[in-house]
């Protein structure tokens, strides 16, 4: 009997949630994603330092001699990431995610911008539009961003989605990707109930990304649902059909040193039944988010996470700055 990557890989696309190459070559995923904590722990492992010493070099040279340090960093942290998404773009097939700054969370104009920058930086490297999505955290000034940037044919994925709200926006406004956090979901609600043991199938996140996933398909929305943050592989079972599913290192080695039968769960050309279509605008947007602690809570905790993670990257960039 195939194991049971083997069987996923056939329902749904595979993504590698890693920003470790040697790990990603090690599956065979279609696409991988990044964000700042995977590239943060990827940068410490010492075999990616040529990698972080050619980032910084090559900044330092494009703003010339007469350059803060500051400014430096700065331009590394654009460069740092496309330098690991082109790497990772020469084992998998498909498409790498690459994440703009959390800071500019709340900034739709400032978010454009990075996005551009970062498309630049791929263009000037070789590769098309087509291989790169760029990360946008799911505020509403996030997924204004993203439409507009979709509409010049840069492809976006937007993260830190935690709520149903946030999905419908995302849809509405044509973004090709969404990815839904089923992990950190349901550490709130572990959290929150004080119950510490949730069935695949009564699993919140698991929940969440289904009704998502049906409320899509049978309003023919073209996103597509990529689950996330996955805790443990009871989670991605019961998702097996979700368009996408984007799975660390270790659970892909826990799927596939199982076998058994994987049975799909989710089938785009038969939703399950779904609630009545609505459309959003920022007012009801904000009305929805406030309403939904879980989704407002995560929401603010990931972005401020991941500021957390590119400003520790920051200080280190600079210490590796200095002593090369």
């Amino acid at each position: 009997m195939a194991n049971l990557l083997d069987q996923l890989a056939a329902m749904t696309v595979v993504v590698a949630d890693t920003g470790d190459i040697d790990a990603i070559k090690q599956f065979t995923p279609r696409d991988a994603t990044t964000n700042p904590s995977l590239i943060l722990a990827a940068a410490q492992i010492p075999t990616y330092q040529e990698l972080i010493d050619r980032s910084l070099q090559e900044s330092r040279a494009l703003l010339g001699a007469s350059a803060t340090a500051e400014a430096v960093v700065a331009e590394t942290l654009d460069e740092i990431c496309v330098t690991f998404g082109k790497e990772i773009l020469k084992i998998v097939p498909g498409r790498v995610s690459t994440e703009v700054d959390a800071r500019l969370s709340f900034d739709t104009e400032a978010t454009m911008a990075k996005a551009r920058k970062l498309i630049g930086l791929y263009h000037d490297a070789g590769i098309g539009r087509d291989r790169v999505l760029i990360k946008i955290a799911s505020t509403w000034e996030g997924i204004c961003a993203a439409e507009q940037l979709e509409r010049e044919g840069i492809h976006c994925n937007l993260t830190l989605l935690f709520g149903f709200a946030q999905a419908v926006a995302c849809a509405e406004a044509g973004v090709t990707l969404i990815s839904p956090f089923v992990g950190r979901i349901l550490d709130w609600y572990k959290k929150s109930t004080g119950r510490d043991h949730y069935p695949g199938p009564e699993d919140p996140g698991v929940v969440s990304v289904s009704q998502i996933f049906n409320y899509f398909k049978t309003y023919g929305y073209k996103t597509e649902v990529m689950g996330a943050s996955f805790r443990n592989i009871d989670e991605i079972i019961e998702l097996a059909g979700c368009d996408l599913l984007t799975i660390s290192p270790v659970l892909l080695d826990q799927l596939r040193s199982t076998e058994g039968e994987l049975e799909r769960k989710l089938n785009a050309f038969d939703p399950a039944p779904t609630e009545a279509q609505f459309q959003l605008d920022e007012v009801h947007f904000r009305q929805m988010m406030a309403a939904d602690t879980m989704a407002t809570e995560k929401l603010d905790e990931g972005i401020r996470g991941f500021c957390k993670a590119i400003e520790t990257l920051e200080v280190q960039l600079a210490q590796r700055l200095a002593e090369i």
